[in-house]
């Protein structure tokens, strides 16, 4: 599920700050290559027992992500429950808590970077 009207699409940063940011918050950088990274956050579903990421992809505009100087650009941000043996499903419905506190995140991470 694309979380839409997020106040993060279009937001720059630099990695140094950006990788800061997002770590102080639980948002760990798993994927990344030369110009994209993407931050995962882990939301567990106590009630169903579920695991959600909240994911945040990013693109290099200005260097490349060895570079803690590199100015990324948030392209989207969007959540997906885990599956087995690995990968995320976006169509599932999302718990409404589990809404609620990806909300509270991208609003913490948002603060931090404005």
């Amino acid at each position: 599920m694309i979380l839409e009207n997020t106040g993060l699409n279009g937001l720059k940063s630099d990695l140094a700050h950006l990788d800061e940011s997002a770590e102080s918050i639980g948002f760990i950088r798993w994927q990344w290559e030369y110009t994209r990274a993407t931050y995962d956050l882990k939301l567990p579903d106590n009630d169903s027992k579920n695991d959600y990421y909240l994911r945040i992809s990013t693109r290099a505009m200005e260097g490349k992500l060895e570079n803690p100087d590199a100015i990324l650009q948030i392209e989207s941000v969007y959540i997906g429950r885990a599956t087995f043996p690995h990968g995320l499903e976006y169509e599932s419905p999302v718990p409404a808590a589990i809404l609620e506190e990806a909300s509270k995140r991208v609003q913490q991470l948002k603060q931090l970077l404005s």
